[in-house]
């Protein structure tokens, strides 16, 4: 334990764009070309290395410019000099020592996390408890605009195992939507369907498109309308057949409750990118769970460094309990930052059982990435 007591001497920082293999649409916005992530690595004085990733989105959670700089120049205070053992004190007052950026604290938490599971020879799962689960069935998003894509990419991941997809709905026609559904009811009958809407209904449409969408019986239908909307997400609540999740609309501890209260869904997508951490998407999972809602493990536009701290949250988590979407590391990025590759198998994350993360990155992959 008294290896816990060395201070951290040094914090690095960078951001970086990582090419992706195609176009993904989602009702908020496109993802083209690539998506830009920010790293941390903390070094302790006896050489231990943290790692960290803040994965953002600009109409979601924030930009990388503000985690960047947020990292750089309003946290870095925080953490040099401190001991690893400080931990909890440090992300305490990172949540009050700057507004919003959850993406960055989430970051510098995963990095202390990190450091402390090495420096105790236990992965990031057991300093929260048990595990719950070794192996958490894997979600892959449908989101192409060419479908035409995206039924060779329906073809490979059921070759490889996996038995549940997300399709993303409401970047174009309504039609478009029931034809891909159509499609992959009638050719893809071994895959789960969820569908996700990521905000692209307007308010007047988002009863109907919905509820037309609830006849492929899908297992949930995600966050129909603008996060604000909690009246609209409450009347669709109220009408829909299937479960009916928040994802935008409940970032942490605080939204949840505010969202139960209001009966705008029957269960939420939890993120450790917009909450902040592990520690509080714990929180956010065990208020839902406790009012009856399901959970399910959301992720961002991440590397493979950003889905090991959603990994160990569901392994350490039993509140969460529909699956994870942590495939951008193999199906989504050219080519990802880990110095070994992410662990799917069969359709299944493995939770690993190695010091800290369980995997590091490689620095000269993120060197050739960097932006700054």
């Amino acid at each position: 334990m008294s290896e816990l007591l060395q201070k951290i001497t040094d914090v690095k920082v960078w951001h970086i764009r990582v090419p992706v293999v195609s176009t993904r649409s989602h009702g908020i916005g496109d993802i083209e070309g690539g998506f830009e992530v920010v790293l941390l690595r903390l070094t302790t004085e006896g050489g231990q290395e943290g790692w960290g990733e803040a994965a953002c989105w600009s109409v979601f959670t924030g930009s990388p410019e503000a985690s960047y700089y947020a990292l750089s120049r309003y946290l870095r205070p925080l953490i040099l000099g401190r001991m690893v053992s400080e931990r909890e004190r440090i992300i305490g007052t990172a949540l009050y020592a700057i507004a919003h950026a959850t993406e960055a604290k989430a970051a510098l938490e995963s990095a202390l996390l990190d450091l402390e599971g090495k420096i105790l020879n236990q992965p990031v799962w057991a300093l929260f408890g048990q595990k719950s689960q070794a192996r958490i069935p894997l979600s892959v998003s449908i989101a192409n605009p060419d479908f035409e894509e995206d039924k060779q990419l329906l073809q490979k991941i059921s070759a490889d195992g996996v038995r549940l997809i997300k399709l993303k709905t409401g970047f174009k026609s309504h039609q478009f939507d029931i034809m891909r559904c159509e499609y992959i009811r009638k050719y893809h009958p071994e895959l789960s369907l969820r569908v996700d809407f990521n905000q692209g209904l307007e308010a007047e449409e988002g009863v109907s498109r919905t509820l037309d969408l609830a006849t492929f019986e899908p297992d949930f239908i995600e966050q129909p309308v603008r996060a604000h909307d909690y009246e609209t997400m409450a009347k669709i609540n109220r009408q829909c057949p299937v479960l009916l999740l928040a994802d935008e609309s409940v970032f942490g501890p605080e939204d949840v409750k505010k969202a139960i209260s209001q009966n705008i869904a029957g269960g939420v997508s939890i993120k450790v990118m917009k909450s902040g951490g592990i520690k509080r998407a714990r929180k956010t999972a065990q208020i839902a769970a406790k009012a009856g809602w399901s959970c399910y493990g959301g992720d961002m536009h991440e590397t493979g460094l950003g889905h090991l701290p959603g990994v160990h949250l569901i392994a350490s988590c039993p509140e969460i309990t529909l699956g994870c979407e942590f495939y951008h590391a193999r199906y989504y990025v050219i080519e990802d930052i880990l110095s070994t590759k992410f662990p799917i198998d069969e359709g299944h994350v493995v939770v690993p059982d190695s010091p800290g993360l369980g995997f590091s990155p490689d620095i000269e992959k993120i060197d050739a990435l960097s932006l700054k």
